[in-house]
């Protein structure tokens, strides 16, 4: 609900809520003009595969086991894009058990994933994407997943958050045994 406050005469704030559907949160389509998203994925690491991370190949003894290539932090961010038009999630769009999909780069995943996203109207204003991962440490690419997201989003690298963490060598990420990421977008509904 929005918020609407007014000074009282004896200085006090007072609180009227708005219900959503009002003029400040509609656009003249009758949509909401802004909408939220998170998504969340997990892939299990093995021997011998590689690890692909926000588009970018990242030097390690594992990578993920997966349909695709196996990039957590883009299929959380499908999740996260698609969620925020309740549009389902991506095994819907891109089902793991199709052969179309096997093997398939993540980045055409998100690309066809935010085309769905354009095509009902909506622009991405940021989204900010959280890696849980023990090992290796990928701050030194850090730069560079910004810049291959915003690339395929079509927007500034500014409106792109990577970050990283550990899980502080506790669970199935802290021994080294997966990946998780989690992602947050926030659409913006053109009038």
């Amino acid at each position: 609900m929005m918020e609407n406050r007014k000074t009282t005469p004896s200085g006090g704030i007072k609180s009227a809520l708005k219900p959503p559907g009002t003029d400040e949160t509609k656009s003249k389509a009758g949509r909401a003009q802004y909408r939220v998203g998170n998504g969340y994925d997990v892939h299990a690491l093995a021997k011998g595969l590689p690890l692909i991370i926000c588009g970018v190949k990242v030097e390690h003894s594992k990578g993920c086991i997966a349909h695709s290539d196996g990039d957590t932090p883009l299929h959380a961010l499908c999740d996260a894009l698609l969620g925020a038009l309740a549009l389902g999630d991506i095994g819907k769009h891109f089902p793991d058990k199709s052969e179309e999909f096997r093997g398939i780069d993540s980045k055409v995943l998100l690309s066809r994933t935010y085309g769905m996203v354009k095509d009902s109207g909506y622009t991405l204003v940021n989204a900010d994407i959280t890696i849980v991962l023990q090992s290796p440490k990928i701050a030194p690419y850090i730069d560079q997943m910004r810049e291959v997201v915003a690339s395929v989003l079509g927007c500034d690298v500014s409106c792109i958050s990577v970050k990283a963490t550990t899980s502080e060598n506790l669970g199935f990420t802290g021994r080294e045994e997966g990946i998780s990421a989690f992602a947050t977008v926030l659409l913006f509904h053109s009038i």
